[in-house]
């Protein structure tokens, strides 16, 4: 199956003035496709750094996603990053920038025109109905840090990274995790390709743990599912879903 790391780039993400919400949401996106995420980094606005990683995450993952470090300011160094990772020269795109024309309807200044300059020979990939493409380095996937554009734009390349999903249970259970325990291991001994997880809930009343089963395999996951109902006591389940 695929597998793909995560890099996000924002001094504002490691000051904590801005929140993170790119890294869950691709998480989740690619999960429904089937690809697994496997490393999730944040680093800061530094084109050594930048491209430090993105080789490293390169090498180690079938795709890579950067977001963030791509607008038109001082500290926007994600292109140069991702060109100095694969030993490219930045150069400006004619068609990036006649893009940003027609999107304002004038000529673009030379503050516009940076987020033109972009990796040699990447792969621009149309987003949409957004004015600016996805630019594409090798099997990295440069994306805005802007919550709502990268959405945009991860939408309209989704398709590219459709395998098997992962499917998933839910089991809300009333019992405490360290009452299970011994249920979950002997479960995992009969199943052991099933990925679960097991998560306690403080203030929650109506259960205590919730538990995960999920596998690409929809009959192994069934049967797992099966087992483990089979070895709660009945009143200890609250609901499956």
């Amino acid at each position: 199956m695929a597998t793909a790391g995560i890099l996000i780039i924002g001094n504002e993400i490691l000051s904590g003035k801005v929140s993170d919400t790119n890294s869950p949401y691709l998480c989740r996106e690619l999960r429904a496709l089937g690809v697994d995420v496997e490393r999730i980094l944040t680093i800061p606005d530094d084109v050594r750094v930048i491209a430090r990683e993105v080789s490293a995450l390169s090498e180690a993952y079938d795709v890579v996603f950067t977001s963030g470090g791509i607008g038109p300011t001082h500290d926007d160094l994600t292109m140069d990053g991702v060109a100095l990772a694969f030993g490219r020269k930045v150069l400006r795109s004619d068609t990036i920038a006649e893009r940003i024309e027609r999107a304002q309807g004038k000529a673009p200044n030379e503050s516009q025109l940076k987020m033109a300059m972009i990796p040699e020979d990447a792969l621009l990939i149309d987003a949409g109905d957004l004015w600016f493409p996805v630019v594409v380095v090798e099997n990295v996937y440069v994306l805005p840090g802007i919550p709502e554009l990268l959405r945009k734009k991860f939408e309209s390349v989704r398709e590219r990274f459709r395998g098997v999903p992962v499917l998933l249970k839910r089991v809300f259970v009333k019992r405490r995790e360290s009452d299970i325990a011994a249920e979950l291991n002997a479960l995992l001994e009969q199943y052991p390709e099933l990925m679960l997880g097991s998560y306690p809930k403080i203030g929650e009343e109506s259960f205590h743990v919730l538990l995960t089963l999920e596998s690409r395999d929809a009959g192994y996951l069934q049967r797992a599912l099966d087992a483990l109902l089979g070895r709660l006591p009945t009143d200890s389940i609250y609901k499956v879903e």
